[in-house]
Parts: structure tokens; sequence; C-alpha cells
């Protein structure tokens, strides 16, 4: 975490804020606002926002200057998403959106204590820092993103974690889409409590 990161989370390191469409898991094809912070060790090898692993990069802004941004647009639902968003305390940012009617919902790795007010936390476990228990009972998908084959035993491990009744996703890593879509496909259908998972918003060319 930044130094200058007060830990009443009324500051918070901003990479950028943009109004677009879900394009992944549950809430896929859904209009929301993007909240991404920087901020971020889990050290994913194929991340696609290197970028945001710097805190010290982004700057520092005020939590309620981002919820009068995202206030301003007509889908009144924010992903927050990362790096790793749950490095910071963020149930200021939760409770100032929701109580200006804005549903919250999370992209994380797990790796940090759950913080903040949710109406949906997409839990997408790495390898390299293992997700906590309380973001794992609280998650409303598990979302594993497949590099490899051996990625298929290990989502299994965390499906097994998951409370009965979440929604299970696969998703293949973008630069091994090709390779790994027709295992996914294959799995899916063998396996039919998982469903596939697609960065659509890169099919769309869109944020």
């Amino acid at each position: 975490m930044s130094k200058q990161v007060p830990a009443d989370g009324t500051l918070l390191p901003l990479m950028e804020e943009f109004y677009t469409i879900q394009g992944e898991g549950y809430h896929t094809g859904k209009a929301a606002y993007f909240i991404r912070l920087g901020g971020c060790d889990v050290g994913c090898h194929w991340c696609d926002v290197k970028e945001s692993w710097d805190a010290e990069l982004h700057p520092l802004t005020k939590a309620d200057d981002i919820i009068r941004n995202a206030a301003r647009y007509p889908a009144k639902t924010v992903v927050i998403t990362g790096g790793e968003p749950l490095i910071y305390n963020l149930d200021y940012l939760t409770r100032g959106l929701q109580d200006a009617g804005i549903k919250t919902f999370i992209e994380t790795s797990g790796a940090y204590p759950l913080s903040g007010h949710w109406d949906w936390v997409c839990l997408s476990p790495k390898k390299f820092k293992a997700p906590l228990p309380d973001v794992i009972e609280a998650a409303g998908e598990l979302k594993v993103i497949v590099f490899n084959k051996s990625d298929f035993e290990w989502a299994e491990r965390y499906a097994a974690q998951i409370p009965v009744g979440r929604k299970l996703y696969l998703q293949p890593e973008w630069s091994k889409a090709a390779q790994m879509t027709p295992l996914i496909i294959d799995y899916v259908k063998e396996n039919p409590k998982w469903e596939i998972s697609l960065q659509t918003h890169k099919y769309l060319n869109i944020p």
C-alpha cells in the first residue's frame, strides 16, 4: 500500500475511471462505471494492466469525487477493480456509492481481507497469492483465468471452497485464447457446473 493512502479510504490511488460495458463474468453486457485503483503485489505475468501495479504512479483522489463522477451516468452500477482493490479500505467509497443509489461490484484476487459494502463480489484467484477465506465466502462468482491445462485442476480446488449455488466461470487468458478456448469448451461440456466467460470488451474493441 502507498504510504500516503489514509486508512479510512477517503483518498485512493485512482488509475482510471470510465463508463463502458462490463465484458466478463456474470454481468457481461451490462453498462457500468469502472473504477480502477492503482497498486497490486499479486504479480500475474500475463496481467494486461501492469501499469496499475505501482500505486505511487497514480494520483490520490478524493473518494467523494469518484462517487460524484459515477453518479453522473445513467447506469447505476460501479465495478471497482485494479490492480488489487482490496489493498485499500473500501468502506467509505462503497457506502457513499450505495447511498447514492449505485450498486457496487468488485473484481478481486481475494488476496487481502474484504472491506467495503458489496452487491456483488467476483473472485478471480491467482496462483501467486492465495485468496482469503472471507473473500471466498462472500463471492457471488468464481472466475478462473485459464492459461494452461493445469489450471482446470486448480480451478476445481477453489470451486470446492465456494459456497454452493455461486456462479463458476472459466475464462481463457487473452493471449492464449486460441489454444485454451477449445479446451475450455470441452471441459464445460464434461463439467456443466462451469460456464465460459469471454473478454467480450476486447472483441468489441471497447475499454
